[in-house]
């Protein structure tokens, strides 16, 4: 061998450039989440990441029914163009990298950004960024959707060609698997969900007709997606490689782009929440770096930003320091240690290349089977994915309380030292300003008597008659935006021509236990006591799972719905996003024994009070259980305004809580058989 194949520094090459390091941030009002920016900035990171709360992300404005409870708590507010002023303050939207978390609303959210450029002077075309504007993942796992399909999939489009034309450096859509990978998908089908849906939005771009041939390879080169990563390390780097392979197979074979830089894998990430656990959090960190190596060791599959979760994600927000220790942790990996010194460390390994193909070739597999079915939007109204996912959770969660997937500190060495990171678990997460949403709601009041009252009836027609027509939705909704259009305005006025949608809810045909495993003689003990509890009561004990509110992370309540019909309940669950009033509605009208709310974004102060309120003065006196991120100190609030029994992520035993559930029923019936 020659000195040069030996020696290791002549093996290096020049070193890469890091990727961009972003924190996921946002809350409470526009002018604190431009505060956290800025801090945020000045601590390293070189990008920014908005999370929006949830009245933005589903097209309600802060007084709206719906959005009592929500304001602030799970992102930034941004109501109107004054708001989308206040979060960029001070901020050069021309030199920043700025990727918005926003779906259903994200042509307004865009417009809203160009607008703000538009008055301070900055050239539209200088902007960087991204929007995610991946709406089939909506409709899969986050919950954030508000059209049906076909003009969701319009509105997409309209922002692709938008962008292509006006904003040549902004990533009009990240196709999204990161929240997939959240509902419970395996590798396989993160990689192939997301594939076949960035599928079905080039093949949507080409029928527009507005992009010429010879321009929409530049359509494929803007293309961007946003991955997930988990524990299993070497799992997830192969994951990363078969995304790099497939993608440039898919771009070259189906869609002719011959440039291989038009062809190039480009994502994002934020590595798994889905594995963080309550139970010794301090745990988490380790994870985290773990599954960030993942996605940064690989060179010829380097996400080219990363955004890591807080280690106390599982309790509640995080604070600063929180988002601050995540931030550290990428920064260490990219200028301390020698990683960007070297080329792919695993070129002509066997076992990593037998690994991808093995991936590529089932998820592939996975790909065809969604296009027989029509492609990823009908695959979606059918109802095929959202099942898949659903079993596929269920699959995880049996596991886990089997104890064939071991995680650590929750069903295997559980023993260990108390923490001193939790020693005070309520100075252990963040808290919003509980008086913001009135500040909000006051301030958007103020707005709306401020602004020209024609001006923005002039705007919301023009909207109105483009959505009806069929033209692209942007430049009308960028003058709505300097118009002084709310974002409730907005999309209601989409909303009166579009429609609204409800998602299949995928627990249809779901069965969460496993009749011949471990647990088959608990499970059985289960079935067997609902059934004489069934007898006892003239028929079976019957329970309502309900999602008040705009959260629309419904794993943890299609999981609980799923397996307690199948140890013999009859299940009542309607799906996300429902009011306190008719979640009363429903269960007067069902007959319910047991009604169950699930919540996880900081909204059951608010909202699970009501629904016990309402139940009460409706002369329903049965049992409430909750469910969710809910901190120790509002556990005891809610059992005093009335709830039964409080849930949070350390209890992932189903068998337990079914059990349980059994007995709040007896309970609240007066069945002691």
């Amino acid at each position: 061998m020659t000195r040069s194949e030996t020696d290791p520094e002549r093996a290096k090459k020049p070193a890469s450039r890091p990727w961009i390091m972003r924190t996921y941030a946002g809350h409470s009002t526009a002018r604190d989440s431009n505060a956290l920016f800025r801090s945020n900035l000045a601590k390293g990171q070189t990008g920014l990441s908005v999370a929006f709360d949830l009245p933005t992300q589903t097209g309600y404005d802060p007084d709206h029914v719906l959005a009592r409870g929500e304001v602030g708590k799970v992102g930034v507010p941004i109501a109107h163009l004054g708001d989308m002023r206040a979060l960029f303050a001070e901020l050069p939207l021309g030199e920043m990298n700025t990727s918005m978390t926003i779906n259903a609303t994200a042509a307004w959210l865009l417009a809203l950004y160009v607008a703000r450029a538009e008055e301070t002077g900055v050239p539209v075309a200088e902007l960087r960024g991204t929007t995610q504007n991946d709406i089939v993942k909506e409709y899969l796992s986050r919950g954030t959707h508000v059209f049906p399909p076909a003009p969701s999939m319009r509105l997409i489009t309209d922002v692709i060609t938008y962008a292509i034309e006006h904003i040549p450096e902004f990533n009009p859509i990240n196709v999204c698997s990161y929240h997939l990978q959240e509902a419970g998908a395996t590798p396989v089908q993160e990689l192939a969900y997301a594939l076949v849906t960035a599928i079905g939005v080039l093949d949507a771009v080409k029928a527009t007709g507005r992009v010429s041939d010879a321009d929409f390879p530049t359509v494929v080169g803007r293309i961007s997606f946003f991955v997930n990563a988990g524990i299993r390390f070497v799992e997830e780097t192969c994951k990363m490689r078969a995304f790099v392979s497939l993608w440039d197979r898919i771009t070259r074979d189906r869609y002719g782009v011959t440039d291989p830089k038009l062809r190039r894998f480009r994502c994002g990430v934020q590595v798994n929440s889905l594995g963080l656990t309550e139970q010794q959090p301090e745990n988490n960190i380790t994870r985290i770096v773990l599954e960030m190596l993942a996605v940064t060791l690989s060179a010829d599959a380097r996400a080219r930003a990363v955004q890591l979760p807080a280690w106390n994600e599982a309790l509640g927000l995080p604070r600063p320091w929180d988002q601050q220790w995540s931030l550290r942790a990428q920064q260490i990996l990219a200028f301390e240690t020698d990683l960007l010194e070297y080329g792919d460390l695993f070129a002509g390994s066997h076992v990593v290349e037998a690994k991808t193909r093995e991936l590529e070739e089932a998820a592939w597999t996975e790909i065809e089977a969604v296009l027989s079915r029509g492609g990823a939007v009908a695959a979606v109204e059918s109802g095929y994915i959202k099942q898949r996912l659903v079993e596929s959770n269920a699959a995880r969660l049996r596991r886990i309380e089997a104890g064939s997937q071991v995680v650590v500190g929750v069903n295997r060495f559980e023993t260990g030292e108390t923490s001193p990171l939790v020693a005070n678990r309520e100075d252990t997460i963040f808290t919003p300003d509980p008086a913001a949403e009135a500040a909000q709601i006051a301030a958007l009041e103020a707005w709306r008597s401020q602004r020209d009252a024609s001006a923005v009836e002039e705007a919301l027609a023009s909207l109105r008659a483009v959505a009806v027509s069929g033209e692209n939705i942007m430049p009308a909704s960028i003058a709505a935006a300097h118009a002084g259009v709310t974002t409730g305005e907005w999309a209601g006025t989409l909303r009166e021509v579009f429609g609204e949608y409800r998602a299949p809810t995928g627990i249809g045909a779901g069965a969460s236990a496993n009749r011949a495993g471990p647990n088959a003689s608990r499970v059985q003990e289960i079935r067997d006591t609902i059934e004489a509890l069934s007898e006892s009561l003239g028929r079976r004990p019957k329970l309502l799972v309900g999602k008040p509110g705009l959260d629309g992370h419904s794993n943890g309540a299609e999981q609980i719905a799923i397996k307690a019909r199948d140890v013999g309940f009859d299940v009542v669950y309607e799906g996300i996003r429902v009011t306190p009033a008719q979640i009363v509605t429903s269960a007067l009208e069902e007959g319910v024994h047991l009604v169950g709310l699930s919540i996880l974004s900081g909204s059951h102060l608010a909202l699970v009070p009501e629904v016990v309120r309402g139940l009460r003065d409706a002369g329903l006196d049965v049992p409430v259980i909750v469910g969710g991120i809910i901190p120790d100190a509002d556990q005891g609030t809610l059992r005093a305004a009335g709830v039964a029994r409080v849930f949070t992520p350390k209890d992932f035993e189903l068998d337990r809580i079914m059990e349980e559930l059994v007995v709040l029923v007896r309970e609240g019936t007066g069945d002691d058989s």
